[in-house]
């Protein structure tokens, strides 16, 4: 599974706080990335310019107009220039669990208040942060990040990292990062990305349909059907371990529990990608690196709210504008009132 997040780097900007040095490098890692920077239209009159990247980023051109025209995101100049790094990522984000408990560490920002992750534009200050975290005790998980999102208080850049996916994953990028600029929630990382993500699923699906390409569509909806599966199996076992950690099971039993949780975990993926003939699109989720807390608490982060916020956009007759404002609405109550109401939203269907 590629994570894709949008790290809120504005929020880090010109702090006053002891982190210096973790400030000094999201600002000068932004900014350098602004400062390569040129529009889609001078990268592709450029003589020197690829054509397999010309044809890519005409396509993302369109998608670009497509996302403010048909689904109401902000109209600017995000996602109509383009930087590349020379580098496979554009961030690598670290995130921290305890041994027995999903609860993610997290880090607090001016601005986009607290979150359960900590982005690094440097793979090594990455590893290296990772690496005195597991030394505290906690369980890591370092993953590449190929877009982020300054909500728009920047431009932010399409990058080299996301143009040579698939047309309907390139435009999901497109799609979830300016979803964070029409409504982010600062301090509630679950809330605040799986709105992004409902607005990802449903843009691309209504950009396929729109498209004409009834093929097309219908192999993103196979895609995302397995996305579905995947999702719902990874979720299912995250809250087996939710209830065993909130369990009085001793330590030792809540480990080797959680060992067994994870074995069945693999077992139930392998009879599910058997389901999907053989279908590995998944596999690195599961294979690269250690299956821990960290990795499965990073989960419920993009992923928890989801089928809520679906739910809404159904009763409310596909209609962006008004999905917004009742969005807008929700992220106002308290907490508990949000959680509450995302809840009733998942049980009632909408």
């Amino acid at each position: 599974m590629k994570l894709r997040h949008s790290l809120l780097i504005l929020a880090l900007f010109l702090s006053g706080c002891a982190e210096f040095t973790y400030y000094t490098q999201a600002v000068t890692g932004h900014l350098g990335i602004l400062l390569n920077s040129r529009t889609l239209d001078q990268v592709m009159d450029d003589p020197s310019t690829p054509p397999e990247t010309r044809t890519r980023l005409e396509l993302a051109r369109d998608i670009r107009d497509y996302a403010s025209r048909t689904l109401k995101l902000p109209e600017n100049r995000s996602y109509r220039i383009y930087s590349d790094l020379g580098r496979p990522a554009a961030l690598w984000n670290v995130f921290a669990a305890p041994e027995l408990s999903l609860e993610l560490k997290t880090w607090c920002y001016p601005i986009a208040g607290c979150l359960g992750y900590r982005g690094y534009f440097s793979r090594k200050s990455a590893d290296a942060l990772a690496a005195d975290l597991k030394a505290q005790g906690y369980e890591t998980f370092v993953g590449p990040v190929g877009a982020y999102s300054t909500v728009g208080w920047f431009n932010d850049p399409l990058l080299n990292t996301v143009i040579k996916r698939s047309d309907p994953e390139l435009a999901a990028v497109i799609f979830h990062e300016l979803a964070h600029q029409r409504l982010f929630l600062p301090g509630d990382t679950a809330f605040s990305e799986s709105f992004a993500t409902a607005v990802e699923i449903e843009g691309v699906r209504r950009w396929l349909a729109d498209r004409g390409k009834p093929e097309e569509f219908t192999n993103y909806m196979e895609r995302l059907k397995r996305r579905e599966q995947f999702m719902e199996l990874v979720l299912r076992y995250r809250k087996q371990l939710e209830t065993l950690y909130a369990s009085t099971k001793s330590d030792d039993a809540k480990r080797a529990e959680k060992t067994r949780v994870f074995e069945k975990l693999r077992s139930d993926y392998a009879a599910l990608k058997a389901s999907w003939g053989g279908y590995s699109g998944f596999d690195m989720w599961l294979t690269n690196g250690e299956l821990n807390n960290a990795r499965m608490g990073a989960v419920g982060v993009y992923h928890q709210h989801v089928p809520a916020f679906q739910a809404l956009f159904t009763k409310l007759g596909g209609d962006f504008e008004a999905f917004y404002r009742e969005t807008e609405r929700i992220a106002k109550l308290t907490p508990s009132k949000r959680a509450k109401f995302l809840i009733g939203l998942t049980e009632k269907g909408a």
